[in-house]
């Protein structure tokens, strides 16, 4: 396995939803790159036994968690904690880049 990637190697778009692409996965971690194009959504969604987190790597999203609501921009990690509904949106004008990382289902 390639232990060192460029996330650039790994964006990418689709018109009919948004993209995502899988830098590494094992049996503790997943990571990947999840692309939102304006105007696409991821909508909002639970993991019972997992935590994610979200780093803005380009754009802003619009994020749902829970009852809250937040628009952040590049540079910011978001949390999603285990049973927290959580999703995102791209209300802007530029594709939204975002580094994402979970642990798999035990």
């Amino acid at each position: 396995m390639d232990l060192i990637k460029n996330l650039q190697d790994y964006v990418g778009s689709r018109p009919e939803k948004f993209f995502k692409n899988t830098l590494f996965h094992s049996e503790r971690l997943l990571l990947g790159l999840n692309c939102l194009e304006p105007g696409q959504v991821q909508t909002p969604h639970d993991h019972s036994d997992q935590d994610k987190f979200y780093y803005v790597v380009e754009g802003q999203g619009h994020f749902w968690l829970g009852d809250d609501q937040r628009v952040v921009g590049k540079g910011h990690v978001v949390l999603a904690p285990a049973g927290v509904a959580h999703g995102v949106k791209n209300e802007g004008s530029e594709r939204l880049t975002l580094l994402v990382g979970i642990a798999p289902a035990p």
